[in-house]
């Protein structure tokens, strides 16, 4: 019996990832009732690239206080990059998504706010395939319905920060 040979396809989209720091980490937080829950972005990035090439990733996030481990993890793994906002994240990520329409196939958008859907349905009129990586229960059904495609982050993107267990100091005596 002669075998079909599965063609050996590849795959060459460029692909960003823009992320709503306060919508992704609020939709968490509302999921597990811990402020200590975080993304995993060591594991997540992969799946949402899923043998893509990642052109830029740009974590907006509101306020001053970023974390200066979250900056250098995205850079050092992803060559990403961390935006602080003045409010929220929506203009400034819409606006970078808006640029980048014309130099990447595919952006994803971490975020399930429906203030989205506009940008959304623009970047499509554009060509780009829009994909949309949220929690699902607190996912606009209307972004989602709009979007390319939705993938749903749950428990096996994130991970809980254990509180610090003090230090004591030796009982042991060596008398």
């Amino acid at each position: 019996m002669n075998q079909l040979r599965q063609p050996n396809v590849n795959i060459s989209q460029s692909v960003a990832i823009l992320i709503d720091g306060n919508n992704i980490e609020r939709s968490i937080h509302t999921e597990t009732g811990d402020k200590q829950t975080m993304l995993n972005f060591d594991t997540l990035v992969p799946k949402l690239l899923d043998n893509r090439g990642l052109n830029r990733l740009v974590y907006f996030r509101e306020g001053h206080t970023i974390s200066a481990k979250l900056k250098e993890r995205l850079h050092s793994n992803f060559h990403g990059s961390v935006r602080p906002c003045h409010k929220s994240a929506d203009i400034p990520l819409t606006i970078k998504a808006t640029q980048l329409a014309s130099k990447v196939d595919t952006i994803i958008i971490m975020s399930g706010d429906s203030d989205y859907i506009e940008l959304v349905r623009h970047l499509r009129g554009e060509g780009v395939r829009v994909e949309i990586a949220a929690v699902s229960s607190t996912t606009s059904n209307q972004l989602r319905s709009e979007a390319d495609h939705f993938y749903e982050i749950s428990s096996d993107d994130w991970f809980t920060l254990q509180p610090k267990k003090p230090s004591y100091p030796s009982s042991k005596n060596y008398s």
